[in-house]
């Protein structure tokens, strides 16, 4: 609610049609030692205009940047009328679909998300979502586990995996006696070693992971990976940018039968950077793994009169009752981010999510080219890329970052944390969003601030 429109007589008149004294007479039932009484560190109230600028002083701290982090959270451009329309009462305020007779609306709408959702990835089924792509992960393992037919609790991931992912699974899956191996990548295109599959055939695995494009922003030979996945007994699965599938290959057909199930986060789709999220998870999957998917599906049907209805057309009730032994413990959906996607997919349609894809590719291929240029900046790993790649600047990744942001430029992800021997190492990423004069800003900083490191005389310590 933008403001508040009941005057003090509005108040008085609605108090006095109800017979009551006072709005505190409204809630009389709740014992007096139950009440907290006033709210400590809460000012007292202030005008309209002092409110209005108080907010955008408290904005103004966090600053204004140049972004070319990306990491899993991507800054993209929405059209305005994305969440002009979201923010309506009947989106807004809508609840999960318990009443289909009384929800067609919601169910439409999730119906037409799921089915833009198969067509994206190429699999044959969708659920509502996910809280996120790292805890999809997570869900996508569980079923792999469930199903696997030699009874295999290992699932392969590789070393190239979001951290996040890999945490939120371990953290998921440990205390279910699920092993997960990491696979280690090469060190000089940043991608899956083939060759290390080879320590692991014949031995019974549940799945092998494969992000797409990997944590790196690398492109990993998804074909290979997946039939060997298939040669060896396990399901594929999937971590994809949704964005990048505007370009790329579908999972549902990589490989001769492609990826089983396939899960990323829908934050590039129409979702903006807010402070960490929320965001939400996708999941789709080939039919034969339909009944193991947690959450919910929608399908379309016709009534007795022949008209067309929405109906939830799965939803495992055994989720809300059984807890350790049920499908999943997720029982709810990111519906107003969901909402969101589904109509920022609709209004750029598939050649104008291209086109985003396309203008994200050429900017990243443009910067990295500009950084290249500068004496002591190389590319980390040599393996094409979607609109991510790792660059070593010759220094301490988190020094360089600090030294960019100061200069209102959030010049990339520091990989060391994550990545021993990675330490020099910067994750960047630019998408449709920037502009030449913001590639040109990003390379002639980083060239100042490198060469001033350069130029400082070694710091001399006496003991």
């Amino acid at each position: 609610m933008p403001f508040i429109p009941h005057t003090q007589e509005d108040v008085a008149a609605m108090l006095a049609s109800i017979g009551a004294q006072s709005i505190e007479d409204l809630f009389d039932e709740i014992p007096a030692d139950l009440k907290c009484g006033g709210l400590e560190g809460v000012p007292a109230g202030e005008p309209e205009m002092a409110v209005t600028r108080l907010m955008h002083e408290r904005a103004a701290q966090d600053g204004f940047y140049l972004n070319f982090i990306g990491a899993g959270a991507y800054e993209h451009h929405i059209p305005a009328a994305v969440w002009q329309i979201v923010t309506r009462g009947e989106y807004y305020s809508a609840y999960t679909p318990y009443q289909a007779e009384a929800s067609q609306g919601t169910l439409q709408l999730i119906y037409e998300y799921q089915t833009m959702m198969t067509r994206l990835t190429g699999l044959d089924v969708s659920n509502a979502s996910l809280y996120d792509g790292a805890s999809g992960l997570a869900e996508a393992v569980l079923m792999a586990v469930r199903a696997a037919k030699n009874g295999s609790r290992r699932v392969l991931v590789p070393g190239t995996l979001h951290p996040r992912y890999r945490a939120v699974t371990q953290a998921v899956v440990k205390n279910q006696n699920i092993e997960l191996v990491e696979l280690p990548f090469d060190p000089a295109s940043g991608i899956t070693l083939l060759d290390a599959l080879k320590s692991y055939e014949g031995q019974p695995s549940a799945a092998l992971v494969i992000a797409q494009p990997n944590f790196f922003g690398a492109l990993e030979a998804v074909d290979p990976l997946t039939d060997w996945a298939h040669a060896n007994g396990m399901f594929a699965i999937a971590v994809v940018n949704p964005l990048s599938l505007a370009l790329l290959k579908a999972p549902g057909q990589w490989g001769g039968a492609g990826a089983d199930i396939c899960v990323g986060d829908g934050q590039p789709l129409g979702v903006p950077l807010a402070s960490g999220g929320p965001y939400f998870g996708f999941m789709t999957c080939k039919q034969a793994l339909a009944r193991q998917m947690p959450g919910r599906i929608v399908g379309r049907t016709v009534d007795r009169d022949g008209k067309s209805g929405f109906v939830l057309t799965l939803q495992a009730r055994e989720q809300h009752i059984r807890r350790a032994k049920a499908t999943s413990n997720i029982c709810s959906n990111q519906g107003l981010l969901v909402t969101a996607a589904t109509i920022h997919m609709s209004l750029l349609g598939a050649e104008g999510l291209k086109r985003v894809a396309l203008a994200s590719h050429a900017n990243t291929k443009v910067l990295i080219e500009k950084l290249c240029a500068i004496p002591g900046v190389t590319r980390a790993f040599n393996a094409p890329f979607f609109h991510e790649a790792v660059l070593r600047v010759g220094s301490e990744s988190g020094e360089v970052l600090r030294a960019l942001r100061a200069q209102g430029i959030l010049g990339g992800y520091a990989l060391g944390h994550d990545f021993p021997g990675m330490e020099d190492a910067i994750l960047v990423c630019a998408t449709e969003t920037k502009t030449g004069s913001d590639l040109d800003r990003y390379a002639q900083q980083l060239e100042r601030i490198l060469s001033r490191r350069r130029e400082a005389p070694p710091c001399a310590y006496k003991s």
